[in-house]
């Protein structure tokens, strides 16, 4: 478009006159520069105005920009922090200690006689806990060798079928190993230093890989039992995150309930990576997902994430003042505010009567807001596919078209409100990725997906985690019930 205005500014050099045509030729053009060039900066104000706040943008991307934090919550009119009648915690003593410590007195504080050392009328009790300095024990397992009287035979003794080295790491060593990698995030060298520091055992770099090997290895039944506990379960949240497996992106999917989470790492993000997981191909409950595509694929019930929605319409109200955006914000915290009013009386649904109100409560929202939505001008070259609408529509459409799913929340109070759970379950990981940088191997990210799965069910079951880590590498993991 710039050399076809220098052309006619050099043609108006030898002619400084044009014709009326020419002129409105010219004019034409300018207009539509003029729009593309009003299309391309609201494009990047948009990018620009798009915050962790009113978008899926992760925290971490706002940098020196993060905004203000704006609860949506309404102010409950308490005070900040412990409420009256609360518990509260402290460190209590124990009626029997392991240790006695008896700090004797032989003279009088006051008069200085010396005091009877054979009695003593009472006595104060302070308690410490403490740990003991850790130190490797070392046990030697012998088979004995017995010689038969009859048949003059040696006979040997059966070792424990976990010892299977002339030297070996126990179980509690390896379960330690597995749990600040796994659990706790270290890299390598930290591990080796914190190994050799707090337990004063040095550990090669392709010890801890050998360890953590074998620890996937023994949670292969554990990962079966999972998975058929997930599809039989009535409502299971799923969600994908980015990460990144020796330089190349790869995808870390979640299927998670209150008391479950199985991770699984792909190098797609689709239906071919659902189907590898092995959820939702059997799975008949309810799915609660983020709108991707790919979970409409599957025949189940859907749930989708309302708090994604929220921050959406945010940025409609903040970007483009739609108020219609601010009263669906309203009905749904509404609804949510009522749900959990109703979830605290023992209820399992809302009432059909509030149910009716917000469902027309929220299609007439959507209906005398589509009046706010502006419509996009035809551009000048048609292009293939579906028509450009405003960024608004689209969600507008997706809202109106899902509402049964937007508000399946009030139907049965098994189905969140969002997907937090989920979100959760998959913010470790993104720590690990922060620490590490990145899985140098797509075997090495199988097996944190595998053992992350092993380690974030027990926590959610409120097992100890080294412990049911010292099962698994003695052949019998946890499995959940």
């Amino acid at each position: 478009m710039k050399q076809s205005m220098l052309q006619t500014k050099r043609n108006n050099r030898g002619n400084p006159s044009l014709t009326l045509d020419q002129a409105l030729d010219v004019i034409q053009e300018l207009r539509q520069q003029i729009i593309e060039l009003k299309a391309e900066n609201q494009k990047l104000k948009e990018q620009l105005s798009k915050n962790s706040r009113n978008s899926s943008k992760p925290p971490s991307s706002d940098g020196y920009n993060k905004p203000n934090p704006k609860s949506l919550r309404k102010k409950s009119g308490r005070k900040t922090g412990g409420q009256k009648g609360h518990p509260g915690s402290t460190l209590r003593a124990v009626e029997h200690p392991d240790k006695i410590s008896e700090h004797d007195i032989f003279t009088c504080l006051y008069c200085g006689e010396r005091l009877p050392s054979d009695t003593s009328s009472d006595y104060q009790a302070r308690q410490v806990v403490d740990v003991e300095p850790i130190n490797p024990i070392i046990t030697e397992h012998r088979a004995l060798i017995r010689q038969c009287p009859a048949c003059d035979r040696l006979n040997q003794g059966t070792f424990p079928k976990t010892v299977t080295q002339p030297v070996q790491y126990g179980s509690q060593i390896r379960s330690w190993v597995v749990y600040f990698s796994h659990y706790q995030l270290l890299p390598y060298k930290r591990l080796q230093e914190m190994m050799k520091d707090v337990f004063g055992i040095a550990l090669s770099q392709g010890t801890l890989s050998n360890l953590q090997k074998s620890c996937h290895e023994k949670l292969t039944d554990f990962e079966q039992s999972l998975k058929q506990q997930l599809i039989q379960a009535k409502v299971v949240n799923f969600d994908e995150t980015g990460m990144q497996v020796n330089q190349h992106l790869h995808w870390m999917h979640v299927a998670c309930t209150d008391s479950l989470s199985l991770y699984h790492l792909d190098p797609k993000r689709g239906a071919t990576a659902m189907d590898a997981m092995g959820i939702l191909p059997e799975f008949e409950g309810r799915a609660v997902h983020d709108h991707l595509n790919a979970y409409y694929q599957y025949a189940c019930d859907h749930g989708l994430c309302n708090a994604h929605h929220l921050r959406e319409l945010i940025y409609v109200l903040e970007q483009y003042e739609q108020q219609w955006a601010q009263r669906l914000i309203d009905c749904l915290i509404d609804a949510k505010e009522e749900v959990d009013q109703y979830r605290l009386d023992d209820h399992q649904c809302l009432p059909e009567k509030r149910r009716i109100y917000y469902q027309r409560r929220y299609s007439r929202i959507l209906c005398t807001g589509l009046n706010e939505i502006p419509v996009l001008p035809e551009p000048a070259r048609l292009k293939r596919g579906r028509k450009k609408q405003h960024k608004a529509k689209n969600l507008y459409d997706r809202l109106k078209k899902h509402k049964a799913e937007v508000l399946a929340f009030m139907e049965d109070f098994n189905v969140p409100f969002d997907n937090n759970i989920a979100e959760r379950d998959l913010r470790m990981n993104k720590a690990k990725q922060k620490i590490s940088g990145c899985f140098r191997s797509y075997a090495g990210g199988q097996r944190f997906a595998r053992i992350r799965s092993y380690i974030s069910t027990i926590r959610k079951q409120s097992k100890h985690v080294v412990g049911s880590l010292a099962d698994a590498f003695n052949g019998s993991p946890f499995i959940p019930q």
